[in-house]
């Protein structure tokens, strides 16, 4: 198995090259009028310079569901993955075997058990050459146990994870290796065992703290109507796959490890993305350890952070519920402070490039901590905004404003908190008749600068204003035109202005004045407090 997973990610080293060379040849001739296509490459690279920021040194767990590594996209999806771990992410690989085990003993006329794939079989791959070109580490990284008998199925040779060597695996990924993660381990005595390979990706990312677990499956995450799930809270995937508990048994084995505590510490009726009150440490402690939705003590009467969640079997297999074993398993993550799971379509062409470096992606997003801290000001806020503001306004950036006006605006102002400090605020001033709003006072804490506290305002900001119908966001700026150029705002001229906005410019301030067009609202981020006109 580590030995195929060579040769994938060689497979894609070869090709980067190729891959890597076309963008420069195109830049390497001056860009023209008609050069349209050098001209979206410029905007494109724009528009993910923030997540080249944001990624750069951060880990990430993949899963390549079986179904992907025996199809013809798998080799596309390697490239992408090398060309991202050039630009600085650190890769654990952890590829799905159950199709190819499946057919090996469908091929012998094997009869198998209602357990996972492999039981009584093992599959050691050649030895192949090794590009030089990508650094790819593999290893005994996973510690096992038998599962043993249960209700009545002899498991023989199929495992659970023990405990994962987060030491040794930090020490390849620090230097510059993909890890490749087999779903083989050993248990105490030597015997090999395999695991569920969600389990040990599951496992594998809580163990880390990762930042990402990333699923690359054969299909899109789709609502009933069957359009696609982009966004989903924490609160709203725990919901989602409860209601599902009663026809799906990973939605029942969802809800087994999960208590009814729990479930009220979610903060349901959030509407920013973030977790009201919720110990996600006590969370961790008490239920990542998780075997097809039933705990087990690990033997020395501790609960072990280290263990996964496993789904398969004829539910998986089928369909019969979509993606649903997949959702599970991510909301089971997040609750165990991974901030975001992303459940792909690989068969979509680039789909990890459009997924991380493009504002909305095109996969399914579930997240503990999108815009945490961020919601609409309060009275209480004034204070920690005019701080904020001060500076900014003395250094004739932001125009000034009284503490009445502040009061009078404060409907329209959203501050981001942290430990009880108003760390950056913003505000947006609808235009509903010509469909546009303002931006303006955006100010970040000077201790929290560098941090993308002002591009998760300008996010929001740009979200809020989608789902209220707006198709412009325009701005007055005199010092940070550079700021929002690189996040897509062009210049233009007073006259695009809302006439009822222009009579209140200070032309004196001689501010330049940008647009952007917002693209339709497809987050599925709900915004429950409305706006007033301006």
């Amino acid at each position: 198995m580590r030995n195929r997973g060579l040769v994938w990610v060689a497979a894609a080293a070869l090709k980067l090259a190729e891959l890597l060379l076309s963008p420069i040849a195109s830049l390497a001739d001056p860009t023209t009028e008609e050069d349209t296509e050098g001209e979206e490459f410029v905007e494109m690279m724009r528009e993910a310079q923030p997540y080249f920021l944001a990624h750069r040194g951060r880990t990430f767990v993949v899963v390549l569901s079986a179904e992907i590594i025996d199809s013809p996209y798998l080799s596309s999806i390697l490239v992408d993955i090398s060309l991202l771990h050039g630009l600085g992410i650190k890769f654990v690989l952890v590829p799905g075997t159950h199709v190819q085990i499946d057919r090996f003993l469908a091929e012998r006329e094997a009869k198998l058990s209602p357990g996972p794939s492999l039981t009584g079989v093992r599959r050691h791959g050649e030895n192949s050459r090794w590009h030089d070109g990508v650094s790819v580490a593999s290893g005994n990284f996973l510690a096992m146990k038998r599962r043993g008998v249960v209700e009545g199925i002899d498991y023989a040779a199929t495992g659970e994870v023990k405990k994962i060597d987060v030491s040794r695996i930090r020490e390849r990924l620090d230097q510059d290796s993909i890890v490749l993660l087999s779903n083989l381990g050993y248990s105490s005595s030597g015997e090999v065992l395999n695991c569920n390979t969600y389990e040990v990706a599951t496992a594998c990312a809580l163990a880390l703290g990762a930042e990402k677990l990333i699923c690359i499956i054969d299909g899109p995450i789709l609502d009933e109507s069957g359009r696609l799930i982009r966004f989903l809270t924490l609160q709203d995937a725990d919901m989602l796959v409860r209601k599902r508990a009663e026809q799906s048994e990973a939605a029942a084995n969802y809800v087994k490890a999960v208590s009814q505590e729990d479930f009220n510490s979610l903060g349901h009726n959030g509407s920013n993305g973030s977790i009201s009150s919720y110990n996600m440490n006590g969370f961790s402690q008490k239920y990542s350890v998780f075997q097809n939705g039933v705990g087990f003590d690990n033997g020395n009467g501790l609960w072990s952070s280290e263990q996964g969640f496993a789904i398969g079997g004829q539910e998986r297999l089928s369909r019969l519920n979509g993606y649903l074993s997949e959702l599970a398993a991510a909301a089971f993550v997040c609750r165990g402070g991974v901030q975001r799971v992303h459940l792909l379509d690989g068969t979509i062409g680039g789909v990890l490039l459009k997924e991380l470096f493009q504002r909305y992606g095109v996969g399914t997003m579930v997240a503990s901590d999108l815009y945490e801290g961020t919601r609409m000001a309060r009275l209480s806020d004034i204070p920690g905004i005019k701080q904020l503001l001060q500076p900014l306004e003395e250094s004739g950036t932001l125009i000034r404003r009284s503490e009445e006006e502040l009061v009078g605006a404060l409907h329209s102002f959203i501050v981001v908190e942290r430990e009880g400090q108003v760390i950056a605020c913003a505000a947006l001033f609808p235009y509903f008749e010509e469909k546009c709003g303002e931006v303006a006072a955006i100010a970040v804490s000077p201790d929290c600068r560098g941090q993308g506290q002002g591009d998760k305002l300008l996010d929001y900001i740009e979200k809020k204003a989608s789902s209220l119908g707006l198709q412009m966001l325009f701005l007055l700026t005199t010092r940070a035109a550079d700021w929002f150029v690189r996040r897509g705002f062009s210049e233009c001229s007073i006259d695009r202005i809302p006439a009822q906005r222009r009579k209140k410019i200070n032309l004196s301030r001689r501010s330049n004045y940008y647009m952007k067009k917002l693209l339709p609202d497809r987050s599925g981020i709900r915004f429950d407090s409305p706006f007033s006109l301006q």
